[in-house]
């Protein structure tokens, strides 16, 4: 079957029936969390100060954000195989496949209205405090950026953020990534130029346990 990728709105997809599952120890363990007396994930201390790559990274302030947005195992019943990598930007999540029908769900950011894409691609490189180059159409709606043409270097102030996963479709890169961003209000909206936005702290966790040649599925 031939790949899709397109940059046009978004439009709403299948509902995916899920349900929670913080008050089971076992799932906070899944999802890389420290699980409280109660069984609630800790998150304080998935979502703490981190120091990365010689960077000091801030706190996310999580309970200012819908806890949906947080990361979680949830129930998730799919065909695709275990370690596959599910977007759906109409509800902001990420999953990533797990055995026995759960995902780590992760909160994100995605595409303005008009930057959005959707279809299959793998991830055929992974970077720590990658270089950013800002793409040509890029560079043409914001001038400022002719200074990155030959690159951005990796720092807390570079978009790609902590971690970058390069989605390539074939032979061909798509020029979308997942990565991590230096602006933590934007998870939950639409808001970048079609990439795949991810707090500092959840794109360390996912970059730990996706391989090169996952399957990335952005649904449409």
């Amino acid at each position: 079957m031939a790949l899709k990728f397109t940059r046009r709105s978004f439009v709403i997809g299948l509902p995916l029936a899920l349900a929670a599952c913080q008050s089971k120890k076992s799932a906070t363990v899944e999802a890389g969390l420290t699980p409280l007396s109660d069984g609630t994930p800790n998150y304080a201390l998935a979502y703490a100060p981190v120091r990365d790559g010689g960077f000091n990274l801030p706190p996310i302030d999580y309970q200012t954000f819908d806890p949906k947005y947080l990361r979680q195992t949830v129930f998730y019943p799919t065909s695709h195989p275990v370690g596959t990598i599910v977007v759906d930007p109409n509800n902001k999540f990420l999953y990533l496949v797990q055995p026995g029908g759960r995902a780590i769900r992760y909160g994100i950011g995605v595409g303005r209205a008009g930057f959005a894409w959707n279809g299959e691609a793998v991830i055929r490189f992974k970077r720590e405090w990658p270089k950013w180059f800002p793409p040509d159409e890029m560079i043409e709606r914001d001038p400022d950026l002719e200074r990155y043409r030959d690159g951005q270097e990796g720092g807390p102030s570079n978009p790609i953020g902590a971690r970058g996963l390069y989605l390539w479709q074939g032979n061909k890169d798509t020029l979308y990534r997942i990565h991590s961003t230096n602006q933590p209000r934007s998870i939950g909206t639409n808001a970048s130029s079609g990439c795949i936005r991810m707090w500092h702290q959840d794109i360390i966790d996912l970059y730990d346990r996706v391989e090169l040649g996952t399957k990335v599925i952005v649904l449409g």
